[in-house]
Formats: structure tokens, C-alpha cells, sequence
């Protein structure tokens, strides 16, 4: 393995929802041992502390949309923090709601266009987040993030997306709620879309694989945006947002496993933590647990045999 310069950045990030506690995340991450547990593994880890929201003017919107302006100042700081970053290492995002992802895949995309790379995004959630400020019904910006970097139209006052990332080169893995005109949407597009009743039936790793090997075959750079409510609420309750029968702790696992051995993964998000719904803190450790995964923790080392 290859020693990584990991760079936290924290994105307390709670305005893309009605429900108050993920601008707890980042620090939750911090005092769960995400740099330590890092650093164990052989990785240089700098903590580039929280970033705040850009000063912007109120934007004229539909009255349903929440904090339209704070998430349009969030979206800005943290793309141009992520652009930064990737020049300078390996950017883990710690959430705040999932609107940060907007930020996120906006300047890591960037970053990717200066390198001539294609820019891929795996988004492991129980919602697929493609809503627009027009078609949202609950007016909650954290369900909005893959639309916008796919470049859907609705988001006025956001950043202009010079170059959005390809739909064909988002793959969704672990849905289970999706309203009708999400679905509707979804299915007209290229995005590559995995709900629970697939995972169930041919298990987690398929479609994975079949994702990263397209990502390897063009030298793309992959943006990873991990959702608590990807996993079973059972053992990770600690979100506003909870779907039964979401990925089970072995499943979750080897995704990140999966991750790690393919080499492929230039940038992680670690999003929806509220600990204000957390058990003694055990969805922050398990999420930690998670991110150590994708960066080279391991039971045993899988060597190659010549049988």
C-alpha cells in the first residue's frame, strides 16, 4: 500500500435540512479517532480544520427551498477547499449534510478537468439525491447534490458548472427510498442505479466491480460519497434520514475493501452524521471503521498465488 497525505476537512454543513445535528459530524469524526486510525495505517493525516460558509446574498427562489443562500456559501467554500486539497493530497470531506457533496464533486471535478482525467463519483445512499430546487417537495437541498453536479437544470445562483460530471459516470448503490419523480428522472438517465432487491439478489460486489473496472479503463479519478443511511439503521441510527434495510456491516466492508484494492479512489465524503441521534457514538466509529477500511485496513493480507 502505498502511504497516502490524507487531508480532513470539515464541512459543518446543516442548512440542506430541516432537522438540526450534523454540524456536529465533523468533530464527532475527530473524537471517534478517524486521524488516528489513519495514521495507524502508515498515512501522513493533515487537519485542515472546519471551513465556514461564503457570505452570499439572499437568492430569489421558490418558498419551499431551505437556506438556499447558506447552501449556495457552503457549495462555494468547500469547492474551492477541495480543489485545493486534491493538489495537495487526499481529501476526506467530514459531514454535515449531503448538500456539501455539491461542493465537494464540484472542485474535485475541477481539479479533474485541469488534470485531463474523467471525473467518476460512486454514491453509496439510500436516495439517489437528484431533485431539483423545483421538484423537491420537502425542500431539503441535501437531496439535490447528484442532479446538480450532473448538471440538471434548477439551480439557479449555485456555482456555473463549466464541465458536469457525465451521468454515465455516477453509479448509486443502495437505494431503497426514492419518491416517483425522482424515479422517473433517474431512469431517463445514464446514471448507473443499484437498489436494495439487486444487492439482495446478486449480492454488493457486481456491480461494483463492473463500475471500477470502467473507471480503470479511462484513468478516471473517483470521488467516493458515503451517506450513513447507505448502512442498516440498526447499527448506524445516528441520521436524520433512516431507511430500514439498508447495507449490512459485512456488505458496507467490502465496498470499502473493494475500494482500497482497486487503487482507484482519489477523494472521500463522509456525510449525514447527526450524533445527536448516536448510541454512545457507535455510527461515528462504525463510519470511521469504514473510511480505515477503504484506505488499507485489513484482516488479512490477500496475496497473489501463481495457483
Amino acid at each position: 500500500m502505498t502511504p497516502k497525505t490524507c487531508i480532513l476537512i470539515g464541512a459543518p454543513v446543516d442548512s440542506g435540512k430541516m432537522r438540526d445535528g450534523c454540524l456536529m459530524g465533523p468533530d464527532s469524526y475527530r473524537t471517534a479517532g478517524l486521524a488516528q486510525s489513519l495514521g495507524e495505517l502508515g498515512h501522513t493525516v493533515i487537519d485542515d480544520g472546519n471551513l465556514a460558509a461564503r457570505k452570499v446574498d439572499a437568492v430569489a427562489t421558490s418558498a419551499k427551498v431551505h437556506n438556499l443562500a447558506e447552501t449556495i456559501g457552503w457549495t462555494e467554500s468547500i469547492a474551492d477547499a477541495a480543489e485545493n486539497a486534491m493538489d495537495r493530497g487526499f481529501p476526506i470531506f467530514l459531514g454535515g449534510d449531503h448538500s456539501l457533496s455539491a461542493g465537494s464533486v464540484l472542485g474535485v471535478n475541477r481539479y479533474a478537468n485541469t488534470q485531463n482525467r474523467p471525473q467518476f463519483v460512486l454514491w453509496l445512499d439510500a436516495h439517489s439525491d437528484y431533485h431539483t430546487p423545483q421538484t423537491t417537495d420537502t425542500g431539503n437541498l441535501h437531496g439535490t447534490p447528484v442532479a446538480y453536479f450532473t448538471g440538471r437544470d434548477g439551480f439557479d445562483g449555485f456555482p456555473a458548472l463549466d464541465n458536469p460530471v457525465p451521468q454515465g459516470n455516477v453509479c448509486i448503490i443502495g437505494l431503497r427510498s426514492v419518491d416517483l419523480a425522482e424515479r422517473t428522472a433517474l431512469q431517463a438517465s445514464a446514471i448507473h442505479s443499484h437498489d436494495m432487491r439487486e444487492i439482495d439478489e446478486g449480492g454488493i460486489a457486481k456491480p461494483l466491480a463492473a463500475f471500477l473496472k470502467k473507471v480503470a479503463a479511462v484513468n478516471g479519478m473517483l470521488h467516493v460519497s458515503l451517506d450513513v443511511d447507505f448502512l442498516d439503521p440498526s447499527f448506524a441510527p445516528a441520521v436524520g434520514t433512516t431507511v430500514p434495510g439498508g447495507a449490512t456491516v459485512r456488505e458496507a466492508h467490502l465496498v470499502m475493501e473493494m475500494l482500497h484494492d482497486s487503487n482507484l479512489m482519489t477523494s472521500l465524503d463522509l456525510v449525514e452524521l447527526n450524533p445527536f441521534l448516536d448510541e454512545r457514538g457507535r455510527t461515528a466509529k462504525m463510519m470511521v471503521d469504514l473510511a480505515a477500511s477503504s484506505l488499507g485496513r485489513r484482516i488479512f493480507d490477500r496475496p497473489t498465488r501463481s495457483y
